[in-house]
């Protein structure tokens, strides 16, 4: 396990739990550099200071923050860890919600909590009493310079923390409204067939990036000296007949599945359902 990325205790009422906290995830996209196109070498970015006009060390750099244009406030490390803000240190759980209750929206990054020592006995209950009731805690935790709204759940083996985005970090959708169309319920009938046909639990375990593969390949092969040729994508299919195109795709997926159940529609037209899309 790395180092922590954060101590502090979990409080819910009189009980205190100390603990630490880690990285659940870690990004595995594949990082490129910058190279001179003429004599192939690795260019260097260089921190440049245009009233000294000369380069500028790490040990010379300060925090800074613009209040008015051209207008800076220094930050200190000393400023940051003298802020009166008590979810520097502790993790205050004011409440229990439903975990459906929160849109997804909200999620920002997910943490594992691991108890210290003598934290092992309320931990355990915590985590017990979230399963038992099915819901998550929500806190604050001041990390990475801003102060987040935090969930906390029972994972398998481990209290989970997600980082939550407060209400005025979420853009709305201001977007043109849609007008509504007409589904007839042959049609309805048909895509609920559909859904179910492919519903089923979820398994991350089953995807992977095939992006990522192709381009290791690609890289790999250029590396061999192999001449890269490009597959032909795939083209989209065009749904003229919305029916017949949903007919098609329950015979592909009843291919997929052996004995899936066969969409059956109204013998008797009906009338059509406005639906919005």
């Amino acid at each position: 396990m790395p180092r922590p990325i954060w101590k502090g205790a979990i409080t819910f009422g009189m009980i205190s739990i100390p603990v630490k906290l880690f990285g659940a995830t870690e990004s595995k996209d594949l990082a490129f550099n910058t190279l001179h196109k003429v004599c192939k070498s690795r260019l260097k970015q260089k921190r440049w200071c245009p009233v000294d006009d000369r380069e500028v060390f790490q040990d010379e750099v300060v925090r800074a923050y613009e209040f008015t244009k051209d207008n800076y406030i220094e930050i200190t490390d000393e400023d940051i860890e003298s802020l009166p803000v008590p979810s520097k240190h502790t993790i205050e759980l004011t409440s229990f919600v439903k975990s459906d209750e929160i849109d997804p929206v909200y999620f920002e990054r997910s943490y594992f909590l691991e108890a210290e020592q003598i934290g092992g006995k309320p931990y355990a209950l915590l985590m017990r009493a979230l399963k038992t009731k099915d819901v998550v805690a929500i806190g604050k935790i001041a990390l990475r310079n801003k102060e987040s709204l935090c969930a906390l759940r029972a994972g398998d083996n481990a209290l989970m923390l997600e980082t939550l985005y407060y209400p005025d970090e979420i853009r709305t959708a201001d977007l043109q409204a849609e007008p509504e169309v007409l589904v007839s319920p042959q049609e309805l009938t048909m895509a609920l067939s559909l859904v179910e046909m492919l519903e089923e639990p979820f398994d991350p375990k089953k995807y992977h990036d095939e992006y990522r593969t192709a381009m290791l390949e690609m890289i790999e092969a250029k590396a061999n000296g192999q001449e890269v040729v490009a597959a032909p994508e795939t083209p989209l299919p065009k749904t003229v007949d919305l029916m017949a195109a949903l007919k098609a795709s329950l015979e592909a997926a009843k291919k997929g599945k052996p004995g899936a159940p066969v969409a059956t529609e109204p013998e008797e037209p009906q009338e059509e359902v406005a639906v919005a899309f």
